[in-house]
């Protein structure tokens, strides 16, 4: 029997317009906050997983280029990408990236230290992006986590990407950084039940 689409289903769209949106006014980076926070609040709050199983727009559109467009070889998903020292490797190296992030952000809000109106790619290339921002829109620590908040975010999108052509469309979900925080916090609960 097929499945009903839910309005859920479409959430692959979302992501697109992110970085659209993103590309013409880089304030709009901020918006990534809700992909950060509400699956940890869906976790916490006893939803499991739903929000990876359901409400990523990004796993979804892997899927959508990767299963539907056959943009994916489809080839078997390295083992080591869902090992534990591989996910808890890259999430700690995620978190250290978002650390570095906010306090590059204090500085500028601090005044220690200039604003850089460029992403970074991959953590390392550094691309212009200029354009996206009107100097003076927002305070320049607003504007300065915006740029950095959405190098994360498409650097992450473009290893999903590498990996859904490679492998399987969402191999990205074996070591997603947000996947492995709310299956931690799922642990977590989970054992606190036990433990009562």
């Amino acid at each position: 029997m097929i499945r009903k689409k839910q309005w859920y289903d479409y959430l692959w769209l979302w992501s697109i317009l992110y970085f659209a949106l993103g590309f013409f006014n880089i304030l709009f980076a901020w918006l990534g906050m809700i992909d950060f926070l509400l699956p940890l609040f869906v976790a916490i709050f006893g939803g499991g997983k739903f929000f990876c199983n359901h409400l990523c727009g990004r796993g979804q559109l892997y899927n959508k280029l990767g299963a539907e467009w056959k943009c994916s070889t489809n080839r078997k998903t390295p083992r080591f990408f869902s090992s534990k020292g591989f996910r808890y490797g890259f999430l700690i190296f995620f978190l250290t990236m978002f650390g570095n992030m906010v306090y590059q952000t204090y500085l500028v809000g601090a005044g220690a230290t200039s604003m850089r109106e460029a992403i970074k790619l991959f953590w390392t290339f550094r691309i212009p992006w200029g354009w996206t921002y009107t100097a003076g829109t927002a305070p320049d620590f607003v504007a300065q986590f915006s740029f950095g908040f959405y190098s994360l975010m498409l650097t992450s999108l473009l290893i999903g990407l590498i990996t859904m052509v490679f492998f399987r469309p969402r191999s990205w979900c074996t070591f997603c950084p947000m996947g492995t925080m709310t299956q931690l916090i799922c642990k977590a609960k989970a054992s606190g039940k036990h433990h009562v």
